[in-house]
């Protein structure tokens, strides 16, 4: 495993870490949290993996509480990013709850030092390594009190590091360009980017080279939502609570034609671990979030980032197609938030500046 440190801090993580969103939230299959535990273990003293990534609405804290538990008096050898922002403290909204639907979120001051204070009562500890605003918008990126309460928290020592996620889904450019200009201090953004999904990651990396010279991305949704794990075929079908399954026919067939374009990259790998070798690439991301649901996939997962690099000639040919859609034509990408602001350049889908 190869390792890379979060620019102006002393804060270092392995380029393949762990979301623990796939052991908390039940989304992805169940877990216990025994088999969750076991598996963060050998995450990290198998594979060398040492950036976990949680938030406290995962499981309304369930992943806080199996980090605590799988790293209990070894704090020090591990990286633990979590996320704050959606109250859920709110009894009446939890429980009208549905699905993966939003709970009301809250930015300001008093919420989030209350809401930090309860992660880091279940994660065990006295200091978050990396902490996000989870999903912001527009109106909280515009907001100064809480880029001000990250500040603060960190100047305590209770965080090292601070930035903001976005989602859900895909989206949110100008948020996360705007958030750059406005907060150029800020360390770290979390955003859905992968191979066959270039737009809008690229030019939020190309937006942080411009406006915050230490903001560095941790990556999620790196296999767009496991179609480059190379494993789809037409007549794969996901369990009733898996959330692929509300997907349309045409994104499993579009996304198999696309995958096919990408046998140059599985010359000396998977193409699972092309994809994760792809984003690490940019020297701008400092870790990869892979979906993990099993033993099989952690280790190959962990094990890309010891693996050669990819080419000149295969990241140009990547652009290329990237450049047709992977020769596939279909209905145009439906994204979320703000896509577009007035005298702004047109924004380009490609591969790594």
């Amino acid at each position: 495993m190869k390792y890379r440190t979060f620019p102006g801090t002393d804060v270092t993580v392995s380029e393949v870490g762990f979301g623990t969103w796939t052991l908390a939230t039940g989304w992805w299959g169940e877990k216990t949290d025994a088999e969750a535990i076991a598996m963060l273990r050998r995450a990290h003293d198998e594979l060398g993996v040492t950036f976990f990534d949680a938030a406290d609405t995962y499981g309304n804290g369930r992943s806080e509480h199996q980090l605590a538990e799988a790293f209990r008096g070894r704090r020090h050898e591990v990286v633990i990013g979590t996320k704050v922002g959606y109250d859920i403290y709110d009894e009446a909204a939890a429980a009208s709850r549905r699905g993966q639907s939003e709970l009301p979120q809250r930015v300001d001051r008093d919420y989030l030092r209350f809401a930090v204070d309860k992660c880091l009562a279940r994660l065990e500890t006295d200091y978050i390594d990396v902490l996000q605003l989870h999903n912001v918008k527009m109106e909280h990126v515009r907001d100064p009190e809480p880029w001000a309460a990250l500040r603060e928290l960190k100047r305590e020592g209770k965080i090292r590091a601070w930035g903001a996620a976005f989602g859900p889904a895909i989206g949110w450019l100008y948020e996360a360009v705007e958030l750059m200009e406005r907060e150029p201090d800020i360390n770290t953004i979390q955003m859905i980017w992968n191979i066959l999904e270039q737009h809008p990651g690229t030019p939020m990396i190309e937006a942080a080279k411009r406006h915050a010279p230490h903001c560095v991305f941790n990556v999620r949704v790196t296999h767009a939502s496991g179609m480059l794990e190379g494993k789809y075929t037409e007549q794969t079908e996901f369990a009733p609570n898996d959330h692929r399954r509300h997907r349309p026919r045409s994104w499993l067939v579009n996304g198999i034609r696309k995958v096919r374009t990408l046998d140059f990259l599985t010359t000396e790998m998977t193409l699972g671990q092309a994809a994760l070798k792809w984003l690490l690439a940019e020297e701008r991301v400092v870790s990869t979030l892979p979906n993990v649901y099993d033993d099989e996939q952690l280790r190959e997962f962990a094990g890309a980032s010891d693996l050669p690099d990819l080419s000149r000639e295969q990241l140009a040919r990547v652009a290329e197609l990237a450049a047709t859609n992977f020769g596939v034509e279909e209905e145009p990408m439906q994204y979320k938030g703000t896509m577009h602001r007035a005298g702004a350049p047109g924004a380009t889908v490609g591969g790594h500046a």
